[in-house]
Order: C-alpha cells, then sequence, then structure tokens
C-alpha cells in the first residue's frame, strides 16, 4: 500500500468520528488557503535552495552546506508531530532510508516543534534520519512555505488534543505547508511538492526516482 492509500485509509477511519459541521470548517480552512494562492510563494524546481543550520534533538546544529557535501539532500517538512498524517508520511520515509542512503543520499524532517517534541516524534515512529526542529519557522520562511493556521481551527485542534503553542513554543499559530524538496549537491531544487491540502502527500517512490535519475547523470 502506497502512503496515499494509507493516507485515506486513515481518513476514512478518522472522519467516521468527526461531527458535520466540525468537518465543514475544516474543509472550507483548506478551501481558504488553497484559494489564497499563498502557495505559489513557495521555492520552486530550478530554484536555489536557502542554506541552514537547525539543532537536531540533542541540541546539536545540523549544516544543509555540509549535509550537502555529502550529495543530494532530500527535504521534508512536516506540520508537527501532532499531525498523523505527516507521521504517516515519515514513517514511509523511514522504510525506504535504506534506499535513499545506497543512492548516496541525505534525509533530513523540519518542523516548527520543539527539540523534545522532535524527540517524541522520533521515539513515536523509530526514525533514524535526522530530524530537525525550526524553531519560529525562519528557514519555512526562506522557502515560503509559512502560513498560519485559520482562527476557526484552532479551538477544533484544542478538541482533539493538540497543543500548537505549547509545541512550537510560541503563540503565532505559524506552520509549514507540508513539503518535499530534493535539492542537488550544487543547492539546486530538482524535485518539489507543496499541497495546501495537508491529506496529500508526495510518495516516497517519486523520491528514488529524482534520486536514481541524478545518480545516473553523475
Amino acid at each position: 500500500m502506497n502512503l496515499q492509500d494509507q493516507i485515506t485509509e486513515f481518513q476514512k477511519e478518522f472522519l467516521k468520528d468527526v461531527p458535520d459541521e466540525v468537518l465543514k470548517i475544516i474543509l472550507q480552512a483548506t478551501e481558504k488557503l488553497a484559494q489564497s494562492g499563498i502557495k505559489n510563494n513557495s521555492l520552486k524546481v530550478g530554484d536555489k535552495a536557502p542554506s541552514f543550520s537547525l539543532p537536531g534533538v540533542n541540541g546539536k546544529p545540523v549544516s544543509s552546506i555540509q549535509l550537502l557535501e555529502k550529495g543530494p539532500l532530500i527535504l521534508n517538512f512536516y506540520r508537527g508531530g501532532w499531525c498523523p498524517y505527516c507521521n504517516l508520511e515519515l514513517k514511509a520515509y523511514q522504510e525506504i532510508l535504506p534506499e535513499i542512503k545506497g543512492l548516496g543520499a541525505q534525509l533530513v524532517a523540519i518542523s516548527p516543534n520543539m527539540p523534545d517534541k522532535s524527540l517524541s516524534t522520533i521515539e513515536k515512529n523509530s526514525l533514524t534520519f535526522k530530524v530537525l526542529s525550526d524553531v519560529g519557522n525562519k528557514v519555512t520562511r526562506k522557502f515560503g512555505l509559512l502560513f498560519t493556521l485559520d482562527d476557526n481551527l484552532r479551538p477544533i485542534y484544542k478538541q482533539f488534543g493538540i497543543n500548537i503553542t505549547e509545541d512550537n513554543g510560541d503563540d503565532s499559530y505559524e506552520l509549514p505547508f507540508p513539503a518535499t524538496y530534493v535539492v542537488n549537491y550544487d543547492g539546486t531544487i530538482v524535485l518539489a511538492f507543496v499541497d495546501a491540502d495537508y491529506t496529500k502527500r508526495l510518495d516516497p517512490m517519486e523520491v528514488l526516482k529524482t534520486l536514481k535519475t541524478l545518480k545516473s547523470k553523475a
């Protein structure tokens, strides 16, 4: 079962317990975000990826420049460890991690979560790749992925037990669009996927295809 099939299956079960009026608010907020055109500000194929240094769960900084010295870099921006769709995606990348490494690439996941929350995400999903904390969304902003959670969704998220302000360490309610980039060793983006609908994710197999193409041209 591919990633999107897993997401669809989860969503069917999840929505059974969501009241119609709540579902309506969620769908309206997603549509409003899509119609805003803010996604069009995100970096595209051919753009240069901004360099960054972000802390891992141990507080030690991880540099994109140093990672790119080893080969292509996969960047997965996710909303937070509280997001079940993100967790499904992270686990899907964990499954293909040996193939990613075999193709000479590095993988990091980035969210605005505080390092202790990122550590919980690693433990919950048994991740062995780097999970970085972009507290304040500085890197997310550089990639053009930043948006603010709709006011109508905030009390709904709290009802679901999601405390974004606590997880992110601020009260901005700013989050990244879920996004996946493949950055070549020279810093050029060669694959970009961004969607305003957080239930839509790039199949990790597409990442492997891109890495294989890069390897064949090396």
